[in-house]
């Protein structure tokens, strides 16, 4: 979908605020205020059956009463009158519209009735419309201020600056100061609530064609329109413009919770997750690191592939930094060759070469160590960022650390990211050193962990592998409906799906010339549409050693079955030679009807559920990508080789990953592909998928 024309809404010439009111803390009272303190220079119209007049300025009966095309209208009025005032001002020929007033789709059927008309009043006559249940928009930029959440104006000038888009208007309104504090400038800052007529992306659609907008910070519930987002997510990574992403939805009454609050039912996050994350999305886990991983992204050089060094004057904090390290998955490369030795050089001997360093309290009588340990970590290309851990204490420790500091890093110019974490928050800090800071690129945490984490965040978006496989799609011809193993195995064997040896019986006689074929011992399963879970029905015998025992298994089969449910009938039987032991994958494929294709891979057995041991990947992942993933497993030690155990044929898993996604990619009317279990041998064995199944539409 292409994006509505938002200018009439962001950049107005002319403004109505619908329920006008002069008494103070009132929403169209609070909006015509936050508009004067902006010093908004456009037609601000006023609309109060009520009133002739409120301070000064005069106010209309009704909205028939407006000339033809004001550009936008705020409706500071209650729920029930929406209705009847959006159609009014589709017929004064109004731009667009901020619906302030909840109880619509989060309301029940009544108010998801009444959001579907505001929709189609705004697709008839071209109106945007933002909400309802929102908060409206702040441009700072244009100085726009149509919220009724008093907004002082804000100075951009040289500010590193955000966009912020947000379902929840109270998340918007909480995010800016935390931004603002930072020292940082806001474009522009709108809030969606339940998306009747306009939705997050077309406002990030917006932002990314905005050149003062050089990130974009969003707080979302529930992607409405996902495949145009990813498309927008590639574009904003294209032109080097970082969007980063808040989504709650992990767990299940968080997803209850959307439901309830702009009228959003939350999809499978993991599932949201790896599809963003492939279109180039940072997706954070709290709104703290929202606004850490924005401001370093803004503010900060760029963060490329590698490690972090840390320079610190306490022992301590060296091992508690090591400790959280290791938990988050921050890597911190050992100091060595020519590094270690410009770091000898430039320490005193009783401090060690290590990563953290530990300075000890030597700079407070010698300033430019800062600067003598900083240059080599600097030219050390194993280092992606650095973070000074410094302890701040009051006033006068301040004043012998940070000039030098900030000396250092002028004087070095660093093409990496360099950041301050305080050790010691609430230590006295003069503000003119926090701004020192940041006028060089340095953002300022008061405490060292966010930074830390805020780094792994874009650190491991450095490390993300975006090319994509050169692959062609394979079409598949599927009837609709559950495809079952025999002829799921048929079709999925021709694109390079191993197989167990064996093939599809109809009767007991050609179940037995296929054991021929194969060679005993042998299996054989249960075949028939209506039978998804073959086990649960005694629908699988192993095992089966000669002729005799093949015919007595035939016979138990379908008792079996015919016992479970008399209404299945079966087509006949998968017969297919015993296989050795290995380890056991689950592999499945999925074409979301939101989201689109995505594959599953994971652990086998009880462990998948137990310990949440799975991966969702892209269907365009290349080999090594494929490869990456599966070892980001939580069990992935038993790939490699565990306790003397060979290593797994994981080449082989990649290739069947790779060959399920170009079946995927081709043929969209596959539902679901389950091949569970599949067996990995050592490496150069192999892999074989025991069983299949298919759901198309």
């Amino acid at each position: 979908m292409s994006a509505p024309d938002l200018s009439r809404l962001l950049t107005p010439r002319s403004v109505v605020i619908v329920g006008a009111s002069p008494t103070p803390g009132a929403l169209g009272n609070s909006v015509l205020r936050n508009l004067e303190r902006h010093g908004f220079s456009g037609d601000i119209h006023l609309i109060n059956p009520k009133r002739d007049e409120i301070d000064g300025r005069k106010c209309l009966k009704s909205i028939d009463e407006l000339p033809d095309g004001v550009d936008a209208a705020v409706l500071a009025i209650p729920g029930p009158a929406v209705l009847g005032a959006v159609q009014a001002l589709a017929a004064r020929g109004v731009g667009a519209a901020i619906i302030f007033s909840a109880g619509f789709a989060e309301g029940g059927e009544e108010g998801l009735a009444a959001q579907a008309e505001v929709a189609r009043i705004a697709d008839e006559c071209g109106m945007v419309v933002e909400g309802p249940n929102c908060l409206g928009l702040v441009n700072y930029a244009a100085g726009v201020p149509l919220t009724f959440v008093e907004t002082p104006p804000l100075d951009l000038t040289n500010k590193p600056a955000v966009g912020i888009v947000s379902q929840s208007g109270a998340m918007a309104v909480v995010l800016a100061p935390n931004l603002i504090a930072k020292g940082l400038g806001i474009t522009l800052s709108v809030s969606t609530g339940n998306e009747a007529a306009s939705g997050v992306e077309d406002y990030v659609e917006y932002l990314i064609g905005d050149p003062a907008t050089p990130a974009i910070a969003m707080i979302v519930e529930q992607f409405r329109q996902p495949a145009r987002f990813l498309a927008l997510a590639e574009k904003a990574r294209a032109a080097g413009k970082p969007i980063v992403l808040l989504h709650p939805g992990t767990s299940a009454a968080a997803r209850e919770s959307a439901a309830t609050h702009t009228g959003a039912m939350a999809g499978d996050w993991q599932l949201m997750k790896a599809k963003v994350e492939r279109a180039g999305v940072i997706l954070v886990d709290s709104l703290e690191a929202l606004g850490d991983v924005v401001e370093i992204a803004v503010r900060a050089k760029p963060v490329r592939p590698g490690g972090t060094a840390v320079l610190t004057e306490s022992g301590a904090f060296k091992a508690l930094v090591l400790d959280l390290a290791e938990n988050i998955g921050l890597e911190l490369p050992a100091v060595d060759g020519v590094t270690a030795d410009a770091m000898r050089a430039a320490i005193p001997d009783f401090i060690p070469v290590s990563n953290p360093m530990d300075l000890t309290a030597q700079a407070l009588v010698d300033p430019d160590l800062y600067r003598r340990t900083l240059s080599p970590l600097l030219a050390d290309d194993k280092y992606a960022a650095l973070v000074f851990g410094i302890i701040q204490t009051d006033p006068a420790t301040c004043a012998r650390k940070f000039p030098a500091i900030i000396d250092a890093v002028k004087a070095l110019a660093p093409e990496k990211p360099v950041i301050f974490a305080g050790i010691d928050e609430g230590g006295e800090v003069p503000a003119q050193y926090i701004a020192g800071l940041r006028e060089i690129g340095v953002p300022y945490f008061p405490s060292p962990e966010r930074a830390f984490r805020a780094l792994r965040h874009l650190g491991r978006f450095a490390m993300r592998d975006f090319a994509r496989a050169d692959a062609s799609p394979v079409p598949l011809e599927l009837p609709s409906g559950v495809i079952p193993e025999h002829r799921a195995k048929h079709l999925l064997s021709a694109v390079g799906i191993p197989f167990p040896a064996g093939g599809f019986a109809a009767s007991a006689d050609e179940a037995k010339a296929i054991a021929a074929q194969v060679g005993y011992p042998v299996a054989i399963k249960a075949q028939s549409a209506d039978l998804s879970h073959k086990s649960d029905a005694g629908g699988v015998l192993l095992g089966i050693a000669d002729d005799a025992a093949l015919y007595a298994a035939w016979a138990e089969l379908y008792g079996n079955v015919a016992a479970y449910d008399p209404a299945i009938a079966l087509d006949g039987a998968q017969v297919e030679a015993m296989g050795k032991r290995g380890v056991e994958l689950i592999v499945g494929a999925r074409n979301d009807a939101e989201w689109g294709p995505v594959i599953l891979v994971g652990f086998g057995g009880v462990t998948a559920e137990l310990l949440h041991d799975v991966r969702l990947l892209p269907i365009d992942l290349t080999h090594e990508a494929i490869v990456t993933e599966l070892r980001q497993l939580k069990q992935a030690a038993l790939l490699g080789g565990y306790r003397g155990s060979p290593a797994l044929d994981i080449d082989a898993v990649a290739r069947l990953i790779a060959g399920l996604g170009r079946v995927l990619a081709g043929t969209p009317n596959i539902r679901e592909i389950d091949l569970n279990p599949v067996v990995v041998y050592p490496e150069g064995e192999g892999v074989v998928a025991l069983d299949a199944l298919i759901l198309a539409d």
